[in-house]
């Protein structure tokens, strides 16, 4: 059974179609790891073991009758602990939302059961999901399978940790600062940060809130690319108000094989300078390409400057986080960015101005993100995708000081601030473009690295493609291998 533990959700559901398991028989096979592994990893975080029960059940008789639920049909699986689902606690790892139960499901959650998954449990996260580690008071802390010193990212930590230790099918996240992107970068699985829009987040969110928030998008974490395509079909389309008029067609990916690719590669920036055990990957990805017949470019960039895109960036994604915080907390910030001394262009003070931007103020930066995506555009004019790194370095050790300010990370044995490799997800994130997580393997401390697949806004398919066919070539997802039974 130890290969189902680590067999993605694609040939999961093959096997249970075909009948050669149930899913009552693989429900309880991940039940039985989860019981076994999960304490000292602490990635899911809350069940729903009866109903998953008898769901598992019905998807069993339904297939016996010669019933069909769909590409899921019996699939166990996870969510992240922010996603609504009935009966379950959605509390953001805030404590003021502890007895928060929801009421019903989130849209993403629906269209995956309505496709035959049946979702198990929830996974950890970081409070107000803020963190690149997933640790909260009320369900304590996520350790990366890899090595339980070091953290799983976040803020799908609990997530990328189910996946590479064995324990669920599947799972779905959520990315706004590459709370995806790094998460399936430290634990080695794979993870896609939709185009936003195209997947619905309603029931994603805190009590009563239905507008989607600026930049955040929702999205897979799998054991393979196929993983990330399918559920994109399954998830991805207009909301219940626009769905009478709108259809997503997205763009189906042409090229056969990697020599048939023209990419640009963007390894290492002054922005956020990367470790070289990082670069190494990237190259070796652009490498593929080469050796393949295709073409690469490294010094191609978009026209613009990437330091002001960060500017941009980082004020929208503050903005956009403060508009979910209580009016306290808010008013608090207002007053603390009052009291900022004439020129002071401090860390804090970059967030807190950002946090409490006038509308007109936020319509400039918006503005300014018009244009990069213009930029963008004419970019993949001329290049099919753009590979970066995901993180300046591979899984770093727990860092709680609760003075954020004070962690750093240590990169090419240089100290460098915490929150600085937030470049690499923002670079891509502010422009509302798809990026896929690729796992390329481990590096010699035995950590997972992977490398970051960017696409035109609505590419999704392409940059999923492109990771599928570098995983041919390199086999990259490694399961962590404490967890082999």
């Amino acid at each position: 059974m130890d290969e189902l533990a680590f067999a993605d959700a694609t040939t999961l559901a093959g096997r249970i179609k075909a009948r050669e398991i149930s899913s009552a028989e693989l429900l309880e096979h991940y039940i039985s790891r989860m019981e076994k592994y999960n304490p000292e990893i602490n990635a899911i975080i809350c069940t729903q073991l009866d109903k998953a029960r008898d769901r598992a059940r019905q998807a069993d008789e339904s297939l016996a009758a010669g019933g069909d639920w769909g590409p899921l049909h019996g699939v166990p699986m996870t969510v992240k602990e922010s996603f609504n689902l009935t009966g379950l606690p959605t509390t953001w790892g805030d404590t003021q939302l502890k007895n928060n139960i929801a009421d019903h499901d989130a849209v993403a959650c629906s269209r995956l059961q309505a496709a035959g998954a049946i979702i198990f449990g929830k996974t950890n996260v970081p409070i107000n999901l803020a963190d690149m580690q997933s640790f909260n008071d009320i369900y304590g802390t996520t350790n990366n399978p890899h090595d339980l010193e070091r953290g799983p990212g976040g803020s799908s930590g609990g997530a990328a940790a189910a996946m590479a230790a064995g324990l669920s099918g599947l799972e779905m996240g959520s990315d706004i600062g590459g709370s995806i992107r790094n998460p399936a970068h430290y634990c080695g699985v794979f993870g896609h940060k939709a185009t936003w829009g195209v997947l619905p987040i309603r029931g994603h969110a805190k009590p009563s809130v239905l507008t989607p928030s600026d930049i955040s998008v929702i999205g897979p974490l799998a054991r393979s690319a196929d993983d990330l395509r399918m559920v994109m079909e399954i998830v991805g389309g207009a909301d219940d108000l626009h769905l009478p008029g709108w259809k997503l067609e997205l763009p189906r990916p042409t090229h056969k094989s990697l020599g048939e690719y023209k990419i640009a590669v963007w390894a290492d920036d002054v922005m956020a300078p990367v470790d070289q055990s990082v670069i190494e990957r990237v190259l070796m990805v652009a490498k593929l390409v080469e050796d393949a017949g295709g073409e690469v470019d490294f010094a191609a960039r978009p026209e613009f400057d990437a330091a002001d895109s960060h500017l941009h960036y980082s004020s929208l994604l503050h903005s956009a986080m403060s508009a979910r915080q209580p009016d306290a907390v808010f008013e608090k910030m207002r007053q603390q960015r009052e009291s900022l001394a004439d020129g002071d262009d401090s860390d804090l003070a970059q967030i807190l101005t950002a946090s409490t931007l006038h509308y007109r103020d936020w319509h400039k930066h918006n503005e300014k993100r018009t244009h990069l995506r213009w930029a963008w555009h004419q970019f993949f004019q001329e290049f099919d995708l753009l590979l970066t790194p995901v993180c300046v370095t591979s899984a770093f050790a727990h860092d709680q000081n609760p003075h954020v300010g004070e962690r750093g990370l240590t990169v090419n044995n240089e100290q460098r601030p915490y929150f600085e490799q937030i470049f690499w997800a923002g670079l891509t994130g502010v422009s509302y473009l798809p990026s896929t997580v690729v796992p390329t393997g481990l590096d010699h401390q035995g950590l997972p690295i992977g490398v970051q697949i960017v696409g035109r806004e609505m590419g999704d398919l392409f940059t999923i493609e492109f990771a599928r066919l570098v995983d041919a070539e390199i086999g990259g997802f490694v399961p962590a291998s404490a967890y082999r039974d």
